[in-house]
């Protein structure tokens, strides 16, 4: 019964996600620490994870609270299980014989799992921690009706990136300057507005982006262009085969003129009057197209 009705309430596990990405984010607070690993976290940050996670679903599906555990799930008492390592779920003594949801998500893979199991005695291992509470043993870990599993967390791009990359965004000391340099080095991948706010530090960071001094201006001598949720822009990259940006996210690519012979094969799109390819090593830079702005 409590599958059915989560799996009703969110078919695709997409708002699940969206919960859990939006629970990382603000622990790491990127805008005003500049911070975008889970390393960097502190101890007590990551142990707090777990209330956030907690609270982050109930706002999310409006669970209303049960009346020994967590949620009220279909009329059934749920306590909710958050854990940084998959499978090491700590069942507290209240919660023995009853429904947990069970959930794990990690920065790093960008993957996450959400799942169901009732923690009779069968399912749980011997040893104790000095709060009593007990993990799945093996074979409980069998029982665990998984919902989603292995389903992909939205990407945290800074951790995608070469080691030499993330150095020269966050070199200069201004918020612009390592906007343009975040838009030149991850380039043809989708930047979250989280990202955008980690390495702007400021709290215009969205408007810095834009064209009239921001990144699309300061970046289109380049030849780079910096597609966004706009339709026109998601109809552009998907004509170029490029991620399409979805809400709050953003794609660059240094684009070339079309020249015929030399890009017959290659995906075009027309903008600002005239035909464009993603650039390659070999086309060299010039000023690129205005994007639509609708």
């Amino acid at each position: 019964m409590v599958a059915r009705h989560l799996l009703a309430l969110d078919p695709d596990g997409s708002r699940i996600a969206a919960a859990l990405r939006n629970t990382i984010d603000m622990l790491l607070n990127g805008q005003q620490t500049g911070r975008f690993r889970w390393d960097e976290l502190f101890k007590t940050e990551k142990t707090h994870c777990g209330t956030l996670v907690e609270i982050s679903l109930q706002r999310e599906f409006g669970f209303h609270g049960g009346q020994d555990l967590d949620y009220e799930i279909a009329g059934i008492d749920v306590d909710c299980k958050y854990s940084q390592d998959l499978w090491k779920w700590m069942i507290p003594p209240e919660a023995v014989g009853k429904l947990c949801l069970v959930v794990w998500a990690s920065d790093e893979e960008s993957r996450w799992c959400a799942g169901l199991v009732r923690t009779n005695e069968s399912v749980l291992g011997g040893g104790a921690n000095r709060d009593l509470k007990r993990t799945l043993s093996q074979e409980g870990r069998r029982h665990v009706r998984r919902l989603f599993w292995n389903a992909p967390l939205q990407e945290n791009t800074l951790l995608r990136l070469p080691p030499a990359d993330v150095k020269a965004i966050f070199a200069p000391r201004s918020g612009q300057q390592r906007l343009d340099e975040l838009f030149r080095r991850a380039q043809r991948r989708r930047i979250s507005r989280t990202v955008v706010a980690t390495v702007a530090q400021q709290d215009d960071y969205m408007k810095r982006i834009r064209y009239n001094g921001g990144s699309r201006s300061r970046l289109q001598p380049e030849g780079i262009v910096i597609f966004g949720q706009f339709n026109s822009h998601q109809k552009a990259a998907a004509a170029l085969k490029l991620p399409i940006p979805q809400a709050g996210e953003s794609v660059s690519a240094r684009l070339a003129r079309y020249s015929g012979e030399k890009h017959s094969i290659a995906p075009r799109v027309v903008l600002d009057g005239s035909e464009w390819i993603l650039a390659g090593a070999e086309d060299p830079p010039e000023r690129a197209p205005m994007l639509p702005q609708t």
